[in-house]
């Protein structure tokens, strides 16, 4: 019994060390190594795993974070961002799964520092409260904080708050895009082939 102790005790470091929290409530959701506790969509081979990082590239796919099936309602999420030059893609959360097609529930906090075809700039709230101005470059990692409590969120690039929204009372769910806050999970989004971008240090942290 003695010789078995030592080996439970490695695996459970192992584990702790890659799933469980970090101090403070956050907890690291994507461990580097591997897509566990994530679920790809219509197209899986438009997220692949490159010297620790998620990139998305590819046909439309959406990368939905499955590791916890507690919804999140209020809570801080993190994560590191590249994007290369022209490319798209979004933090959606508030979501739920979906088979294919864009997603239609929850928000999109945009990703797009050069995407000349969308006016809608990083750290936008897409299509609700959009930003005009890209608050970060590409080829540079940035970091992107999601903020949501009640009905409000507030998006922070790289330290500094660059959007913030809250939802007017009596908001109804659009007929093609429920863009109200409720609670869900999360997802990244593979936008078109000639996008690129990158994800790392992804965590979240939920709150009262």
């Amino acid at each position: 019994m003695q010789g078995i102790r030592p080996l439970v005790f490695i695996l459970a470091l192992s584990m702790a060390a890659t799933f469980a929290a970090e101090g403070d409530g956050w907890t690291t959701i994507f461990d580097g190594k591997s897509l566990d506790g994530w679920k790809v969509n219509e197209s899986p081979e438009s997220f692949k795993l490159e010297d620790g990082t998620i990139v998305a590239n590819g046909a439309r796919a959406h990368l939905f974070y499955v590791g916890d099936p507690k919804p999140f309602k209020n809570f801080e999420f993190q994560a590191e961002v590249m994007t290369l030059p022209n490319s798209n893609s979004g933090i959606i959360f508030h979501c739920k799964w979906q088979d294919n097609n864009w997603i239609k529930t929850g928000f999109e906090a945009q990703i797009n520092n050069s995407y000349a075809k969308d006016p809608r700039l990083t750290a936008s709230v897409y299509a609700v409260k959009d930003v005009k101005e890209a608050p970060a470059k590409d080829n540079e990692w940035f970091t992107y904080h999601i903020k949501v409590e009640g009905k409000t969120v507030v998006i922070t690039i790289n330290g500094k708050e660059i959007n913030r929204y809250t939802e007017p009372d009596g908001t109804q769910p659009g007929k093609d895009f429920e863009r109200v806050f409720s609670e869900g999970t999360f997802c990244l989004q593979a936008h078109d082939p000639g996008s690129t971008v990158k994800f790392k240090n992804i965590k979240v942290k939920r709150l009262p």
